[in-house]
C-alpha cells in the first residue's frame, strides 16, 4: 500500500486531500500538533513542527509528503500574528527537509504549499509561473521566504514541487461558506470597486491536480494551482448570487470593509488584493480542468 504523509492535514485542504487518498487506498499519515481521535484509515503522528522526533519514521518509504502547515492568514496582522505566520511555515518546512535528508528511504516526492498571493496586485494582465511578477509587502515576503526555505533543503532523492494555491472552493469549508452567507443576507454585492480579480479552483480540480503532479514524475518546481479563468470580484459575486437565486446584493465600499475587518479580526487584503493567476505549467503538461469556468464550478458546489 502506498503511503502519503500530510503535515498540517487537519484543516480544510488537509481534509479534502485525506479523503482523496483514502479513496485511492493510500495509507494516510497526518503530522499534527494536536491529539486526534482515531479515524478509519488515517494514522496520526504528533510533532511540534519545529524539531526532529519519532514522527520522522513516518516519512520512511512514503510516496509523497505534502506540507500544508501554517497559521491561517485570516487574522489581524499584529506583530505577534505576523511572527506566527512566518514561524509556522518556515520552521515546519525546514525541519521536514532535515527529516527527509535523514531518511534511509526518503519520500519520492515532496509537495510544499505556497500561495498565489505571491504575485503583485494585478488587474492589467494574467500572472503565470514564467512571466508573473512578484509583489511586495508582508504576505508576499512570507511566500518568498517559504519557497526559499523549501528549495534550500538538500534532498537530492526527493522531487520537489511548490504549490502556489489559489482560493479553493469547496462544499464543506473554505472561503465559499462566508461568501454564501453574506449573499443570502443580501450583502453579496461588489466588495471595494469590484475590479479586483479572484483566482479560484474547485476542490475536485485541486485534488485532481495534486494527483496529476504526483503521477507525472518529470514535473518539478513551481506550479500555480488555479482555474484557468480568474474573474473579477463583481463577476464572482454576481455569479454566486445567481446560483443562490438571490436577486440583489448590497455593495460594500472599502471604508466599510475596513471597519468590518477590524470587527471580525481579519485584513481587507484577503478581499481587495487582485489575484489574476493562471496555471500555465499545469495546462502545458496536459492537465485538464473539470471546472475551468466559474459558472460550472459554482453550479456544482451550490
Amino acid at each position: 500500500m502506498k503511503k502519503v504523509v500530510i503535515a498540517g492535514g487537519t484543516g480544510f485542504l488537509g481534509n479534502i486531500l485525506c479523503q482523496h487518498f483514502v479513496n485511492l487506498n493510500f495509507e494516510v499519515v497526518i503530522l499534527t500538533r494536536k491529539n486526534q481521535t482515531r479515524t478509519p484509515n488515517i494514522l496520526y503522528a504528533n510533532w511540534d513542527g519545529e524539531t526532529l522526533g519519532n514522527w520522522c519514521q513516518a516519512l520512511e518509504g512514503a510516496e509523497v509528503l505534502i506540507n500544508l502547515c501554517g497559521k491561517s492568514v485570516d487574522c489581524r496582522y499584529t506583530e505577534k500574528n505576523k511572527q506566527l505566520i512566518y514561524d509556522t511555515r518556515l520552521k515546519s518546512t525546514k525541519v521536514l527537509g532535515q527529516a527527509i535528508a535523514a531518511c534511509t528511504d526518503p519520500p519520492k516526492t515532496w509537495m510544499n504549499a505556497s500561495s498565489a498571493t505571491i504575485y503583485r496586485h494585478a488587474e492589467d494582465r494574467e500572472m503565470d509561473e514564467e512571466t508573473g511578477e512578484l509583489g511586495t509587502g508582508f504576505s508576499v515576503d512570507v511566500c518568498q521566504k517559504w519557497e526559499e526555505t523549501f528549495f534550500a533543503a538538500r534532498v537530492p532523492e526527493t522531487r520537489q514541487i511548490a504549490l502556489r494555491i489559489a482560493i479553493v472552493l469547496g462544499k464543506n469549508g473554505g472561503a465559499l461558506q462566508p461568501l454564501k452567507r453574506l449573499s443570502l443576507f443580501g450583502l453579496g454585492g461588489i466588495q471595494g470597486n469590484g475590479n479586483q480579480y479572484f483566482s479560484w479552483i474547485h476542490e475536485d480540480d485541486f485534488t485532481a491536480a495534486m494527483q496529476f503532479l504526483l503521477q507525472n514524475q518529470s514535473l518539478h518546481g513551481i506550479f500555480n494551482l488555479s482555474a484557468p479563468h480568474p474573474v473579477t470580484n463583481e463577476v464572482f459575486m454576481r455569479t454566486l448570487r445567481k446560483k443562490l437565486k438571490v436577486p440583489f446584493g448590497i455593495p460594500t465600499p472599502k471604508f466599510l470593509l475596513e471597519i468590518g475587518a477590524r470587527m471580525i479580526r481579519t485584513e481587507t487584503e484577503l478581499i481587495l488584493k487582485s489575484r489574476r493567476v493562471v496555471p500555465q505549467k499545469l495546462r502545458a503538461a496536459g492537465f485538464t480542468f473539470q471546472y475551468s469556468q466559474l459558472d460550472d464550478g459554482l453550479g456544482d458546489l451550490i
